[in-house]
């Protein structure tokens, strides 16, 4: 695809689904406008990963419509030089706009082929000192790189899982969807010593968050 064409459908995606649905954080809207999102589907026309929507990846898996990822990015309060967790690699679009606002990232994916698919394209964008990418169950977190600053899950879970509430640091933000298997909401926890305050916000349908602390294996 050619650069022009990719600018054009970014800048496209930005105005029309992002700032007119109520994206205001600039940061966010900066990374999504400069990410090229067409080289983390392949399984699509290239044009198609900037229409409103969530798009099929490999594994069953899914990248989640650009709204979606600009609205838990806004509720996380990324800043430059934070540690966060990513549950839930899959494309790695997610990963590389944390990336690109300066996070430093730590991302855990369940399937090897995701995993290693990702890597590439983040290596490719030149993002690798700021994101490890490792293979485990997500709902018990990555305890060796925490305490975290942020935790960011991309899959639908049944609560929040503890490992997130023990590896997050104080002041911190969890940004998860929970639910029932078919629909969830979006929940942000934010941490104040030994204080959690909880708020819901939109529904929202993911894939489901599998692991010891969420849903079994199908």
């Amino acid at each position: 695809m050619l650069q022009s064409t990719y600018h054009s459908l970014s800048r496209n995606m930005v105005d029309q689904q992002l700032r007119r649905r109520g994206i205001r954080d600039q940061g966010v809207l900066s990374a999504m406008g400069r990410v090229p999102r067409h080289l983390f589907v392949s399984h699509v026309d290239p044009r198609d990963a900037y229409s409103d929507r969530a798009l099929p990846t490999s594994q069953g898996q899914t990248i989640s419509q650009p709204y979606m990822v600009a609205m838990m990015t806004e509720l996380l309060r990324v800043t430059p030089g934070l540690r966060v967790l990513e549950v839930g690699t899959g494309s790695g679009y997610q990963t590389a706009v944390l990336a690109h606002m300066g996070a430093q990232v730590v991302s855990i994916e369940r399937s090897e082929e995701l995993a290693q698919q990702a890597s590439r394209a983040i290596d490719e964008q030149g993002w690798s000192d700021r994101v490890k990418i490792v293979e485990g169950d997500g709902t018990l977190g990555w305890p060796r790189g925490g305490p975290y600053d942020r935790v960011i899950v991309t899959a639908g879970a049944p609560r929040l899982p503890r490992a997130y509430q023990e590896q997050l640091a104080d002041r911190g933000r969890v940004v998860i969807p929970i639910g029932d298997s078919e629909t969830q909401h979006i929940y942000l926890f934010e941490r104040a010593s030994d204080r959690w305050v909880e708020t819901r916000s939109i529904g929202c349908k993911f894939v489901p968050l599998v692991g010891q602390d969420g849903w079994p294996d199908a």
